[in-house]
Order: structure tokens, then sequence, then C-alpha cells
């Protein structure tokens, strides 16, 4: 079995563009991966086709040898060279498990659960009033969640006034007061706040008895967060951000932060993902890995809740996408509604297939993009939906 081609698939689903990538066979069997990444999703495309000659014209079954000769033939340039490595390396996994007939977490050596705790995030679509947050969470709930993240912040950058954080607090406040102690509430900062602030507020919050504190700071020095997690009243959790293994390591020596949330598209896949849970199951850490690309790579992500014994809970955005994207691939997870877990594929390889007549039908948008620095960003609606602060 030899690699023919590789084709690419961007996709907008209104507030964010994917990009799927199918690896083709001259056996006729193909796989498929997610190459998603925020703002740039022409120029990750563009880069699969650069580098596909590395791998044309070998057998996709050499999982680790494919995603070798992708980010070691040329010096590796970063972010989007491991985004192309994850592609194809996942969809190489996709094509061994459907070659033999078992999922990918078969061939990794088996399940330790068949389902994870999933939370819910991408729902709070509306103005930013307690009251709407509230009536949202309510149907979030009524789906089996047991758990969401928000941002509370709006645009709110560095260092948070008096209004603003009032503000903020009053959301967090009346979720917590509707739903009780047994709801999960994480909270992402998306690295909006200078480090002595984020630890300011945190203190201001904990009261509220918040899961994770996520992403508390700029992301340019490990150390911060670090620092940040030994005087935060709040558990910290980050790692979306990091696309190398090593980054995970230079974490875990600092040795305050327990959830490690690595981005399995970011990484390079699914193998060097699961190098990240080894390294954190050493230092008594948890993973978490961040997804708010597509449905393929959700599916990555419980292949993976399958085989680590130390997955902590799974973020999921995929119910509160556009309805027509449930139709994009020939399976979703269900979420069970007594215990707020997805189920674990059971089909071969990733247990699912784009459907790409769907996927033709929408397009890239070049408007498609996530910014928290434009008003209304909460709604998720794309930039062009939004307006200048």
């Amino acid at each position: 079995m030899k690699i023919t081609s590789i084709e690419t698939y961007p996709v907008s689903a209104g507030w964010k563009n994917w990009l799927f990538v199918k690896v083709c066979t001259d056996s006729g069997v193909h796989g498929i991966g997610e190459a998603t990444i925020n703002g740039f999703t022409a120029t990750t495309e563009t880069a699969v086709h650069e580098l596909a000659h590395f791998v044309v014209g070998k057998d996709p079954r050499q999982v680790n040898a494919i995603a070798n000769a992708i980010i070691t033939t040329i010096a590796d340039v970063g972010h989007i060279h491991r985004m192309v490595m994850g592609a194809i390396e996942v969809a190489c996994w996709d094509i061994l498990g459907k070659t033999l007939g078992g999922p990918v977490w078969q061939l990794l050596g088996g399940k330790h659960r068949d389902s994870i705790l999933a939370y819910a995030n991408g729902w709070y679509r509306a103005e930013r009033a307690p009251e709407n947050f509230v009536r949202i969470a309510k149907s979030v709930v009524a789906k089996g969640f047991k758990a969401l993240k928000i941002d509370p912040f709006g645009t709110t950058k560095h260092f948070s006034d008096n209004s603003e954080l009032s503000l903020s607090f009053a959301i967090l406040q009346a979720l917590r007061e509707e739903f009780g102690p047994d709801l999960k509430i994480l909270i992402d900062v998306h690295c909006r706040f200078a480090p002595s602030e984020s630890v300011r507020i945190a203190s201001k919050l904990a009261e509220l008895d918040i899961f994770w504190w996520e992403e508390p700071t700029t992301a340019e020095r490990i150390e911060l967060t670090n620092d940040i997690a030994l005087r935060c009243a709040i558990p910290v959790a980050t790692g979306e951000q990091f696309d190398k293994v090593g980054d995970f390591e230079t974490l875990a020596r600092g040795g305050h932060v327990s959830i490690y949330q690595p981005e399995p598209m970011s990484l390079g896949g699914i193998t060097n993902t699961i190098a990240v849970a080894n390294i954190a199951h050493a230092n008594g850490a948890w993973i978490a890995p961040h997804q708010s690309g597509g449905p393929v790579a959700t599916a990555v992500c419980l292949q993976l809740a399958a085989i680590v014994p130390n997955f902590l809970i799974q973020e999921h955005f995929d119910p509160f996408n556009e309805p027509w994207t449930r139709d994009l691939v020939t399976w979703a997870p269900k979420l069970d509604v007594e215990s707020g877990c997805l189920q674990i594929p059971t089909a071969p390889g990733l247990g699912l297939d784009l459907n790409i007549e769907v996927v033709r039908a929408h397009p890239y948008d070049p408007t498609a993009f996530f910014d928290t620095s434009k008003r209304g960003w909460e709604k998720r609606l794309g930039s062009k939906h939004q307006t200048s602060d």
C-alpha cells in the first residue's frame, strides 16, 4: 500500500474555518485528519500540499516513520509544520485501523474506559449579562453536561477595572447560584491578564468554587504560568498553545500546574499527545486536551480518552456549532444525559468519515476567525459580525 495523494478540504463553520485532510492510497483505503488553526487555514492548507511530497509513495501503515519524515526532513519551522504532521499522522492511524479492522485505541493497547466526562464550550452565544448566561446554561445542562467553560471577561485586556470585574463576577455567581455546587465551572482567561492581575482576579473568583483557571497570562514564558499556579487559589490549566512535547517537560519542571491541555493537532498528532500524557503521569498531573476544531479532531481526542489513564475531561464544542456541521461526518459521539460523558468510537480507524458533499457546500471564508478583542466575540459569529471595541 502506498500514499498516492493528499487532499484538503477547508470548511467555514461560521465563527471559524476548519481544515480537513484526506490521505489517499493505491488500495482504495483512505484516512482523514484535521489541521484546524484559528486564522491560518489557507496558510496551513498550502503547507500540507507543500510537504506532501515527503510522504507520497510511502506506506501509510508505517505511521511513525511518516510523521518523522514530515517533521525532520526539513528544519522544524513551528506550529503550522506540526499541524501538517499531526493531520497526516492521524490520517495514517485511520488507514492502519481500517486496514486491520480495529479502532485506533485498540491498536494502541486497548481502553481504560468506555466514555469520558465532557465540558461544554461555545455555548454562551449571547449578550454579556448574567441572565443571558443562566438562560442558555439551562439548555446546556438539560443536554446532560455536568461541566461548562466560560470566558466572562468580554474584551478586557491586561488589567480589569472594577465595573468590568464586577460584571464578570456577577455572571459566574449567577451560574453558581442557579446550578449549585455540583456543576463544574471552568474559566478560560485566553492569556489576557498580566501575571499579578491574574492572581488578583482568581483570588476574587475562588469563592465561587471554580474548577480551573485556564491560560492565566501571556504564553511567552511558561515559567510565568507556573508562578501563577503557585500563588493561585484556583487550579491552573494550560498547554493548548504548545507545539512541542518538550514544552510540557518545561511546564512539569515548574511543578505547580497539574492540568495539561495538549492540542493534538498542534503537537503533531496522537503519538506526541501520548508522550505528553506520559510526562503528566510521571509528574502526578492529568491531561484535558484542547479541542476547538471540527468533528474529526473530536474523534481524535476520544481515541486518546480511551487509552490514557490520566485523562481528566474533554472539551466539547460540537453540539453548539451550526446544525449542518453534524452532517459533515458519518459519526458523532452522543452525550449521556445521566453521566455527562461522551462515548468512545468503536468503528475501525477513527470511527468516522467525511461527507464530501456537505464539506463542499460550506467553503472557506476569510472572515471566519475568532477574535476576543472585538465586542460581541461571545456570540461566535465570525469576525465580520463583530465590532471594534
